[in-house]
């Protein structure tokens, strides 16, 4: 092959968005939807397709990965636990990953889990807001001291004599942020001593009693079986797999359950995410036909495979929306990002 010809294909290959195609779908992203997704990636391969590479690298880590630019070496898609938050959305643009679409692939709840072996607990969020709180209100509430909590029952007398350790998400995770958002947040609203920050703060005391795990679930939940103490917080998706070992705590009086989650009655509950960089689903092999295996009712419907592994499916009416969305293509907007909506 002449020297003018192979310039003249790498020309080609440059204007299609990817440098040169690839036939492995590369995934990144949150570890909340990575059991979903490596489910569908086998489904995918199962049909003679080359298995897609999915790693967990939490959803803020991926969605760096994601928005880094458009080219072979970077991800086709992200999972996320959360919706794309506006700074993410704007270094893609500015990285030139201006053509993306969202796909709801449906419902979590997060849970506060801990050892089978342990009698059960009912804790409200603002009981937990105090025992993660890097500062929590005085004891006449007019002002906000270092957490002293130790125990449970320094908190509050009703709950058990309990050293206070909790092995929770990282900062890179999207569960962290939801964490943050459904319940520190949440919480504070409930006590004046944080006067402007009162509904908005979230900071997580960093003395050892919250342990930021690695994005493995798996290791966390290894660590409850050995640490009758401890808690951990991960996606409902673990605590279903993993129901002979471990229990959700009752938050606010509720139970994290399939039907409570899928409800709305739990109070820790958010959808999961896909993102598809648009720039990539004609030069690499197969991420159209990935995408409509998972977009297929089969497996994200209310009597789809991914319920059977813990996720909470949305209504048909809703997936219709989903599907239709995804398969047009729909281009993310700003305005989009800024509802926290992957719909127009």
């Amino acid at each position: 092959m002449s020297k003018r010809v192979i310039v003249w294909l790498l020309g080609i290959a440059s204007l299609s968005g990817v440098a040169v195609a690839r036939d492995q779908i590369y995934i990144v992203g949150s570890s909340t939807v990575y059991p979903f997704t490596t489910y569908v990636a086998k489904a995918f391969a199962a049909k003679s397709n080359p298995l897609p590479r999915v790693e967990s690298t939490g959803t803020g880590g991926g969605m760096k990965l994601f928005c880094a630019g458009v080219g072979p070496d970077t991800p086709d898609i992200t999972n996320a636990s959360r919706p794309m938050k506006q700074s993410e959305y704007e270094t893609c643009v500015k990285n030139g990953v201006s053509d993306i679409t969202g796909m709801k692939v449906g419902f979590d709840g997060i849970v506060f889990a801990h050892s089978q072996k342990n009698p059960d607990i009912s804790l409200t969020r603002e009981q937990i807001f105090l025992a993660l709180a890097e500062e929590v209100p005085s004891k006449d509430g007019k002002s906000l001291v270092k957490n002293p909590y130790k125990t449970w029952n320094e908190i509050d007398p009703s709950l058990p004599n309990r050293k206070i350790v909790v092995y929770g998400p990282p900062t890179t995770s999207g569960t962290r942020d939801s964490f943050e958002e459904m319940v520190m947040e949440h919480a504070s609203k409930h006590f004046d001593a944080y006067g402007d920050q009162k509904g908005k703060y979230k900071a997580i005391r960093q003395d050892d009693v919250y342990v930021p795990a690695a994005e493995n679930d798996d290791l966390v939940v290894r660590k409850l079986t050995k640490d009758l103490e401890a808690f951990g917080i991960f996606g409902y998706s673990y605590l279903e797999e993993n129901a002979d070992k471990i229990q959700g705590a009752h938050v606010d009086g509720k139970d994290p359950t399939f039907q409570t989650i899928s409800s709305g009655e739990y109070p820790i509950a958010r959808g999961l995410y896909l993102y598809i960089k648009n720039a990539h689903r004609n030069d690499v092999k197969g991420m159209d036909a990935f995408i409509k295996v998972y977009t297929n009712a089969n497996m994200i419907g209310l009597k789809g495979a991914l319920q059977r592994i813990g996720l909470i499916p949305m209504d048909e009416r809703e997936l219709k929306k989903v599907q239709v969305a995804v398969w047009a293509q729909t281009k993310l907007t700003e305005a989009m990002v800024k509802k926290n909506t992957i719909l127009p």
